[in-house]
């Protein structure tokens, strides 16, 4: 009789109970937390749109229609401090061996010419018409002047 006894194997149940009242509080928690920081992003986010806090871009003036692209119409940025580069001549589509987008056409030939892009400025709008920019020189490897323009005035 012994050796029936032990041979018959513990029967062990074929699903195990969880305690998931722990779970249960810690996926709360954590779905708490998940959506607190998301209201708090989208919240940041609107106030800072609203409160215009990025330097620079606080005082940026609308792009326009180009119909309405008249004399003396400024776009762009009034920081000065970053775009203290200025440049003016007739904006043109094109580029240098993909360096900038545009280019300004200046006197004395394509060695004056000074390459654009803006970040900004939406410089297609004014393109054909004579303009003054304000902007940031970049490095370039095959324009003599790369441009980034914060600020276009037309002339």
């Amino acid at each position: 009789m012994e050796e029936q006894q032990k041979a018959e194997p513990e029967k062990q149940p074929l699903m195990n109970d969880f305690d998931s009242k722990e779970d249960s509080l810690l996926s709360k928690k954590l779905l708490a937390v998940v959506l607190l920081v998301a209201v708090l992003g989208v919240g940041t986010g609107y106030f800072l749109s609203k409160k215009g806090s990025v330097p620079g871009l606080n005082n940026l003036k609308g792009n326009v229609n180009p119909l309405n692209a008249s004399k003396g119409k400024v776009v762009g940025s009034d920081d000065t401090k970053t775009f203290k580069d200025i440049a003016e001549g007739d904006l043109k589509t094109g580029g240098v061996e993909g360096e900038g987008q545009f280019h300004l056409e200046r006197p004395g030939g394509k060695s004056q010419n000074v390459y654009l892009t803006s970040s900004i400025v939406d410089l297609s709008q004014y393109a054909g018409k004579k303009v003054k920019v304000w902007g940031q020189t970049q490095k370039a490897q095959y324009a003599g002047w790369l441009m980034d323009v914060g600020r276009l005035e037309v002339l």
